[in-house]
């Protein structure tokens, strides 16, 4: 067994009114939130893509498809849970986590120990070994034009001894 695996995660969502800002498991007051099938929590969707990922296990599509009313409005939480027992019964315990996310506003910097606080508990880990960083894109891109919203996240998963 290979002794640590690293993965990335990408993950978008347009930004629409009438829908709440889920983000980190954590909702955010903001006049626009994530257009998807689930509860739209970009966050949680890259962190569940860099798991899987890591493991080769294909994404979150394949493990969650959007086509599947199962996962309609589904809280991500329930889907991160889900990949962290894929983590775990493959052996690997998870090393950290780091992610970024890229939208113009609202200010996310009063919720992200929150968003830490929240992902460390769904995933049995602490909240040091969860980075969690906010970037505007000074007004440039869809990010900045506030049509949606993108995170990168990366994992190191650790084999168990």
């Amino acid at each position: 067994m290979v002794n640590f695996r690293i993965g990335n995660g990408y993950d978008v969502h347009k930004l629409v009114e009438g829908r709440d800002l889920i983000l980190g498991g954590v909702k955010i007051p903001s006049d626009l939130g994530c257009l998807a099938h689930s509860d739209g929590d970009v966050l949680i969707h890259a962190v569940c893509d860099a798991l899987l990922g890591a493991l080769a296990l294909g994404d979150i599509g394949l493990h969650f498809p959007d086509n599947d009313n199962t996962y309609k409005n589904i809280d991500s939480c329930i889907l991160l849970e889900k990949c962290v027992q894929l983590v775990r019964q493959k052996g690997y315990t998870i090393g950290n986590i780091d992610t970024i996310i890229a939208m113009q506003s609202p200010k996310l910097r009063p919720h992200i120990d929150d968003m830490r606080q929240r992902l460390a508990q769904v995933m049995n880990i602490t909240i040091e070994q969860i980075s969690i960083k906010a970037t505007t894109t000074e007004r440039l891109g869809f990010e900045g034009r506030r049509e949606g919203v993108s995170v990168y996240a990366t994992a190191l998963l650790v084999a168990e001894q």
